[in-house]
């Protein structure tokens, strides 16, 4: 059984839609959306440096038009789609209850959103490695800090302030090894982005929803979701509520998938998955040359 999954905001690095480019048709469908969105993705995707594209409004469209970039080269029917953060935009995508174009449109007003709530009070987030999950979540509320992202696989993303993200750099909790700022621009999935959830709630009415139809993983709680209006609502609320990766792994696990290819720009959900879903054979594409690779794999699992 396959799994597509698609990454979030920080998996971006500069240049990274530049191979994906040169296949046949990539660069009219990516122009088509720039001029949906009034934004040059082929210009943030392939010269843009890595401030630029650490802007929020920048990055999100950026990474859901990659992520369908890459799954329409790919051409793979998976059994099961779920994305990390924006990256279930994505896989709404994939999954048939948004069309593309409207998945870009969605994605562009969340990702101002999101820029305009984070530009009030300067927040961010960091990654932890290690620890104890138990230990690690009191210590972050203690300091006011929101686990935001519980990513499974040892690793939970604290958002907050800058000084909340200060002092978790300087009083880690017990048998956290690393603290690693990461390059997004806010507090996500946090009460910080509040103002943004309301603009989403009011952009949803012009959407046209279908149900999805392969399974579809939520962030919210692991579960698989079977209507198209539920898929969108809790899209809307996540942005202001914690991404629940751990649980979406413990489904895959629990459905039996026994392939998991993460769509461009391919990795963060990879190595997760490594550590987590031992058994599950995995790849990311992260350039056309790991396509065939792919192709393979999902020859093997797809039918399984």
């Amino acid at each position: 059984m396959l799994v597509l999954v698609a990454p979030g905001q920080g998996a971006q690095t500069p240049g990274f839609l530049t191979p994906w480019l040169d296949l046949p048709g990539a660069a009219d469908r990516i122009a088509a959306w720039s001029d949906a969105i009034g934004l040059d993705l082929a210009h943030y995707g392939t010269r843009a440096d890595a401030d630029e594209i650490r802007d929020t409004a920048v990055a999100q469209p950026l990474l859901v038009a990659a992520g369908l970039l890459s799954a329409a080269a790919l051409g793979a029917s998976p059994s099961v789609v779920a994305g990390h953060s924006v990256g279930e935009i994505t896989a709404a995508a994939l999954a048939g209850v948004i069309e593309d174009e409207a998945a870009l449109r969605f994605v562009r007003t969340r990702g101002l959103g999101m820029a305009e709530a984070a530009a009030v009070t300067e927040t961010g987030m960091a990654a932890l490695l290690g620890g104890d999950p138990d230990v690690t979540i009191p210590h972050l509320e203690k300091l006011g800090l929101t686990p935001a992202n519980v990513n499974g696989g040892g690793q939970i993303v604290a958002a907050g302030t800058a000084a909340q993200i200060a002092a978790l750099e300087a009083d880690k909790p017990e048998g956290v090894r690393r603290v690693v700022a990461l390059k997004v621009a806010g507090a996500f999935h946090t009460h910080h982005m509040a103002p943004a959830v309301e603009k989403l709630r009011a952009a949803v009415g012009d959407l046209t929803v279908s149900d999805p139809t392969v399974r579809y993983v939520s962030n919210a709680d692991g579960h698989t979701v079977a209507t198209g209006t539920e898929v969108i609502a809790r899209l809307v609320g996540q942005v202001a509520n914690p991404v629940r990766w751990d649980l979406c792994m413990e489904t895959f696990q629990s459905l039996g998938v026994t392939a998991l290819v993460e769509l461009s720009p391919g990795g963060t959900l990879t190595g997760l998955a490594k550590r987590a879903l031992p058994g599950v054979k995995t790849l990311a594409l992260k350039t056309p040359d790991d396509l065939d690779t792919a192709r393979a794999l999902i020859s093997e699992h797809a039918g399984a």
